[in-house]
């Protein structure tokens, strides 16, 4: 029975994020988990049903992660199998660790807000230690009552709500329910917040390409300098229709795109930016002065000058390198090296405005997106190429995390993506505009521009991290307990 429970949590889990798309299971997900942690006694047990529940769940999530190592990493399917079989042994370690954690807490009357403290706590943990993805509050992402707390404390906010109604449900199945009710005070008090920002009209409008270049395949000169030629042609058409663009937007390094050592292309994109008097912002690959590759976004200025440029600083593990223990794995990108990360957070200078830009992966590091706001951007672009997900549900995972760094930070976000999802959102995180995935497509789109700075923006993860501190060290305090209670 505790093993069925355990991987009926990590199946609400799965189903809760896109792809079967069920985020009303959010709240109610770990419930199962919980209680066959409460049923079980022995720590070692707990530790093992809550990372067989992680491996299912990494598995049903990032599935993709497979299809990438085998086709684009060249591994097999074989070794693409294991290499990402290994990978969610490693992940699920974090939900292993809550599960054994849990156990030591569920029979104290704090069980409800200490379990989902901790579990919002270590959701933190994450991106420190690997990989960041889809943390649970995600799935709160249409929801309008939850994502109130965003702006004020970020996606784990929601995450500790859900955890909450998880722990206040096993609590009740335990026959305790004086011990939950309490607790669950904190899900009116929600009304007290803000509502979301109404919907508004954009003001301005991007020129938005969505290239669907291959990501395999051989390139010539002759076929990379084809293909910018015709993104050019195509912006051209876009940036000036009725109303002007005020700002072009190309992709994550869709291509060979090298501005800085590719005449041509350098050519290219300075005199797109002069003959539509609009600001380019595009993805290329730039060079340390040690000739080690950068993933860089660059912005031109109308007159065809270098604003400036930011390197990307959270590099996706297997895609622009390879993490120390996987040193048989084939990098996905094909630069000569691992690509090495930026060091600076950077905040373009746009007419009388800021534009502060994420690229790909970053949009899974709230606390990263959150300094562009900071630093004085008042809107927002993601670069972006998820051809490498082939057709999953990864792309719109990817979108529902972008959604909420615009909830969180209250900005607009220009997304412009090599194949899908390319997408205008508004300070509510709600998609105004999407392109279709699959296709090559030049639209214009509108956004808007916010000055005011929220809450979380301010602070960061205070909250995140307390929770951490105060899971812990419920946990270490209740254990310490019993362990005395026990030696006389």
């Amino acid at each position: 029975m505790n093993w069925a429970l355990a991987l009926l949590s990590a199946a609400l889990l799965v189903l809760s994020n896109p792809g079967a798309d069920l985020p009303f299971l959010a709240p109610i997900a770990l419930a199962p988990l919980l209680f066959a942690v409460a049923r079980e006694r022995r720590p070692g047990r707990c530790f093992l049903l809550g990372w067989t529940a992680g491996i299912v769940y990494w598995f049903g999530v990032c599935y993709w992660i497979q299809f990438v190592l085998e086709v684009h990493g060249g591994m097999g399917r074989w070794g693409g199998w294991g290499t990402f079989f290994l990978f969610s042994l490693l992940k699920a370690i974090h939900l292993g660790a809550f599960s054994l954690i849990a156990g030591f807490l569920i029979p104290r009357p704090y069980a409800v807000p200490a379990i989902a403290a901790l579990w919002t706590g270590i959701e933190r943990t994450h991106g420190p230690l690997g990989f960041a993805w889809l943390t649970l509050g995600n799935a709160g992402v249409d929801m309008d009552l939850p994502l109130r707390l965003a702006p004020w404390v970020g996606v784990y906010g929601i995450s500790f709500v859900f955890a909450l109604m998880s722990a206040a449900l096993t609590v009740i199945l335990l026959r305790r329910p004086r011990q939950s009710l309490p607790y669950l005070a904190v899900l009116p008090a929600l009304f007290l917040l803000p509502d979301l920002p109404a919907p508004v009209h954009g003001s301005e409008v991007a020129a938005v390409i969505q290239p669907n270049a291959p990501e395999e395949g051989e390139w010539t000169v002759a076929s990379v300098h084809a293909m910018q030629q015709r993104w050019e042609s195509e912006s051209m058409a876009t940036a000036l229709k009725s109303q002007r663009a005020s700002l072009i937007v190309w992709p994550e390094t869709p291509g060979p795109t090298y501005f800085y050592n590719d005449p041509v292309f350098h050519e290219t994109a300075i005199r797109l930016a002069r003959e539509t008097q609009a600001h380019f912002l595009f993805g290329t690959v730039a060079y340390t002065p040690e000739n080690l590759p950068l993933n860089s976004a660059v912005m031109l200025a109308p007159s065809g000058e270098i604003l400036d440029r930011y390197d990307k600083m959270y590099l996706v593990p297997f895609g622009e390198f390879i993490p120390p223990l996987f040193n048989w794995v084939n990098r996905i990108t094909k630069e000569a090296g691992d690509f090495t990360a930026g060091s600076r957070v950077v905040v373009f200078r746009f007419g009388e405005h800021r534009l502060g830009t994420f690229i790909c992966y970053e949009s899974a590091f709230p606390h990263l997106v959150r300094q562009f706001a900071l630093q004085g951007a008042d809107v927002l672009a993601n670069l972006s190429n998820d051809g490498y997900f082939g057709h999953s549900s990864a792309r719109e995972q990817h979108l529902k995390l972008v959604r909420m760094r615009a909830v969180e930070n209250r900005r607009w976000i220009v997304r412009a993506t090599n194949d899908g999802i390319s997408s205008a959102i508004d300070p509510a995180g709600r998609v105004v505009q999407r392109l279709p995935p699959y296709v090559e497509v030049a639209a214009r789109m509108r956004f808007g521009y916010e000055s005011a700075t929220t809450f979380y923006t301010r602070h960061g993860d205070w909250f995140a991290w307390s929770c951490l501190i105060a899971g812990l060290g419920l946990a270490i305090a209740t254990r310490a307990g019993s362990l005395g209670r026990r030696r006389p």
